[in-house]
């Protein structure tokens, strides 16, 4: 009588458990966060730190860290610096619970974001990307292509204005809702000249539904706007 009373109570806690267990894990898509050139995932603090505030586990938040940390130069957007930026979105897309996910760049992580989604053909399965303080157009200060600054990072696959790089990223979607944040003081996309590359701010994705402006500089752009990447995220 006592086995059955305790077996029947054990069930009922482990289901009332269960129960508890289900309403904290709703079903989100993974974020993937890429931050820029010689950054790293904790530039990214306050943006996680209100993901898990609204819910989301560890495992639904994935930030790979890229590149040499002690040479901006250095780092441009093929081989070493791609495979880790590849490896999470894989990563994401695998354990991701709704089979999409949602990307958020900064900086070159926009534009290594950018090249790593249109390599793996998985723009449909990005439901928002948002681009913070990219150079999608290019940077003034890194020249011209092919007469651009001799380094890696303004390069045929870096950041000078028409580079093959991002020529070829012209008019690909990164995803179903594409958004920017961008500053028209940014002390490093708007150096050496305007802000605006043909026409556009370099920081604007084309085909965007979104652009938000701050007068906010480079990094600022990125701290100072996770309540507005959360809203983004969750915007139909």
């Amino acid at each position: 009588m006592c086995v059955r009373q305790c077996i029947s109570g054990w069930l009922a806690v482990l289901v009332l458990l269960a129960a508890t267990g289900m309403s904290h894990a709703a079903c989100v898509n993974t974020v993937v966060l890429i931050h820029g050139n010689t950054g790293s995932p904790g530039d990214f603090a306050n943006t996680t730190d209100l993901l898990r505030q609204h819910g989301y586990a560890s495992t639904q938040i994935i930030a790979p860290a890229w590149g040499n940390p002690l040479c901006a130069a250095c780092n441009d957007h093929q081989g070493s610096e791609e495979t880790p930026v590849r490896d999470a979105l894989n990563k994401a897309l695998g354990n991701s619970c709704s089979g999409h996910i949602d990307v958020i760049g900064h900086s070159m992580g926009v534009t290594l974001a950018m090249r790593e989604i249109d390599k793996l053909g998985v723009a449909n399965r990005v439901d928002h990307f948002i681009g913070i303080a990219g150079a999608v157009h290019g940077l003034w200060s890194c020249g011209t292509y092919p007469f651009n600054v001799a380094t890696l990072t303004c390069g045929a696959y870096g950041l000078s204005v028409h580079s093959p790089l991002l020529d070829g990223l012209a008019g690909h979607r990164f995803g179903v809702h594409m958004y920017s944040i961008k500053s028209w003081i940014d002390e490093i996309n708007c150096y050496g000249g305007p802000c605006l590359v043909d026409g556009v701010h370099t920081s604007s994705i084309g085909g965007e539904e979104r652009s938000l402006d701050y007068p906010y500089g480079h990094y600022a752009l990125l701290w100072y706007t996770a309540q507005d990447q959360y809203n983004l995220l969750h915007t139909p």
